[in-house]
């Protein structure tokens, strides 16, 4: 029998354990009873940031972008809907780095959007531009 994995829960922050033959029916959250899965990209500020990205085995795939940024709004429909298509398999998050302004100094964000992809609180790939739905769902199966 497989070792049971971690998902944060998207609304409350809540980790929750499922079997692994069990991922792809989703589940709901055992503290809010929300679905865990809801096929839409979940915001994260700091502290939800990190709970995240390290208490999560899913991959989390963040934006970085800013309200400000033209190819970040043309992009935010792509990732809406790479959303839908890769859960269960992984987790996608925006982080507003005008908001979040210590999140983009400590990985170094330079240019808006960037993606990237944490693995267990660690950072394994990042591109920078924006992407439409099929080249982003590509490059996400690509490098997790």
């Amino acid at each position: 029998m497989s070792d049971p994995i971690h998902v944060v829960c998207p609304h409350c922050d809540a980790v929750n354990r499922l079997p692994p033959a069990r991922l792809a029916e989703g589940g709901n959250c055992g503290k809010c009873r929300r679905p865990l899965f809801d096929g839409h990209p979940v915001a994260l500020d700091e502290n939800r940031f990190q709970r995240h990205a390290s208490r999560s085995d899913l991959p989390l795939v963040v934006d970085f972008w800013a309200p400000w940024c033209g190819p970040c709004r043309m992009m935010a429909p792509a990732f809406e809907a790479a959303a839908a298509q890769l859960e269960p398999r992984a987790r996608l998050a925006k982080v507003n780095t005008e908001e979040a302004q210590s999140l983009a100094m400590r990985f170094g964000i330079r240019s808006i959007p960037t993606l990237a992809i944490f693995r267990h609180g660690q950072e394994i790939v990042r591109t920078a531009g924006a992407m439409d739905t099929g080249s982003l769902v590509a490059w996400v199966r690509q490098n997790t």
